[in-house]
C-alpha cells in the first residue's frame, strides 16, 4: 500500500514537473521579452460543468490579469490529476501548488474542519456567508489550514446539500431504513444515522450505478452535482434536506505562497477575493436552473415543513455535540457565536 501510494506520488510529481516546464518554456517564448514567466497546474476532482470549475478557471483568469500574464494557471477538472484525497496530499507534498475542492475530505487530514459539518446551522446562504466572512472566523480557519500546510485563499459554496431518493419525505419517520451513500466523513456518516437512515460511504464514480442498480436508494450532494451527474435520472424524488452547505475551498501549498515575492502574494489573495464573489453568484444564478431541470425530468422536489426539520435538528443533536468535543473550542464557540450575530 505504502509502495503504491509513494509510486502514485512519484506519478503526480513527475506529472507536475513536465507540466510546469512546458508552460514556462511557452509562456518564456511567447513573450519574447525575454521576461521569465510561469505556467502552475490547478487540479480539481469535479466535472468542467460546476461552480468548482467556475471559481477554479475565474481565479486563474484574474491571476493572469493582474500579473499582466506574467503568472498563468492551467486547470485541471475531473480528477484528471487524481481524487480528493490525492489531491490534497499532493498540495501538501508541494507537487500541485493550487487545489479547489469541498472541505468534507479534509477533515482527516484537519479535524478542526470537522466544524463545517455541524448539522442544521443554517437558514440561509446569507447567513452562511457571513460567518465564513467574518474576520475572527476566518482568521482562525486560515490557521487551521496553515497548520495542515496550506493556504486558504477563499471559501465559496454550491448551495446547500439535499437529498434525492425514491421515497417521498413528509416527517422525519420516512428517513428510517434508507440506504443513503455518503463522502467518507463520519460526522455525514453520524448525521444520517441519528435521523434513523442507513448511510453507506461509496466512491462517488459508483453513485450513479448504484442507484440505477438499487445498491442504494439515495443520496445527497448540491443541486448542482446532482444535475451534472443527471443523478436525478435515478430518482423519484429531490428532498431539500438543507442540512449542510456544500463549501468549496480554494488552497495552495504554504510553503510554495510564503515562497513568493509580497506582490505575487498579494495577487494571490486579491484574485483569490474577486473569483470567491464570482462564484458564490454563479452559485445563485445556477439553482434555479438547475432546479427547472429537475422537474422538467418529472422528479419531484420535496420542501421539509418546519415540524419536519425541526424533528431533525433535535435528532441530530448528539452529532453536534460530539462535533463540539473534537474540534478546537475556540473555533467552535466562534462559529457558534457568528451564526448567532449573523441572524440578527
Amino acid at each position: 500500500m505504502r509502495k503504491e501510494k509513494h509510486h502514485n506520488h512519484l506519478r503526480l510529481a513527475s506529472m507536475f514537473i513536465c507540466i510546469l516546464l512546458l508552460g514556462t518554456i511557452l509562456t518564456a517564448c511567447g513573450s519574447g521579452d525575454g521576461e521569465q514567466r510561469y505556467a502552475y497546474p490547478l487540479a480539481t476532482a469535479s466535472p468542467e460543468d460546476t461552480v468548482t470549475q467556475i471559481y477554479a478557471e475565474k481565479f486563474a483568469e484574474e491571476v493572469e490579469t493582474m500579473s499582466d500574464g506574467r503568472i498563468k494557471i492551467q486547470v485541471y477538472a475531473n480528477s484528471t490529476l487524481g481524487g480528493d484525497r490525492e489531491l490534497l496530499e499532493s498540495c501538501k507534498d508541494g507537487d500541485i501548488p493550487f487545489v479547489v475542492q469541498n472541505t468534507a475530505p479534509q477533515v482527516t487530514f484537519m479535524p478542526d474542519l470537522a466544524i463545517f459539518d455541524v448539522p442544521c446551522a443554517f437558514e440561509n446562504l446569507d447567513e452562511c456567508r457571513k460567518v465564513l466572512d467574518d474576520a475572527e472566523f476566518s482568521s482562525l480557519i486560515s490557521s487551521v489550514y496553515e497548520n495542515g500546510g496550506y493556504q486558504l485563499l477563499g471559501i465559496a459554496d454550491q448551495g446547500f446539500r439535499v437529498m434525492s431518493t425514491n421515497k417521498p419525505v413528509k416527517g422525519i419517520e420516512d428517513f428510517k431504513g434508507q440506504k443513503i451513500r455518503t463522502m467518507e466523513n463520519p460526522f455525514h456518516l453520524a448525521f444520517w444515522k441519528s435521523i434513523g437512515a442507513n448511510p453507506t460511504p461509496m466512491s462517488f464514480a459508483e453513485v450513479y450505478i448504484g442507484l440505477q442498480q438499487h445498491t442504494i436508494d439515495a443520496q445527497e450532494n448540491p443541486y448542482e452535482v446532482i444535475v451534472s451527474n443527471r443523478l436525478y435520472e435515478q430518482q423519484d424524488y429531490v428532498v431539500e434536506t438543507n442540512h449542510l452547505p456544500h463549501l468549496i475551498t480554494l488552497i495552495m501549498n504554504d510553503e510554495f505562497f510564503k515562497d513568493m515575492p509580497a506582490e505575487d502574494q498579494e495577487i494571490m489573495k486579491k484574485a483569490a477575493a474577486v473569483a470567491t464573489e464570482y462564484a458564490r453568484q454563479a452559485s445563485d444564478d445556477r439553482i434555479a436552473d438547475r432546479v427547472k431541470t429537475i422537474e422538467d425530468s418529472g422528479t419531484q422536489i420535496l420542501k421539509i415543513d418546519e415540524k419536519t426539520y425541526n424533528a431533525v435538528v433535535e435528532a441530530s443533536s448528539e452529532v453536534r455535540d460530539s462535533i463540539q468535543d473534537k474540534v478546537d473550542s475556540k473555533v467552535y464557540d466562534t462559529y457558534i457565536e457568528c451564526i448567532d450575530k449573523a441572524r440578527k
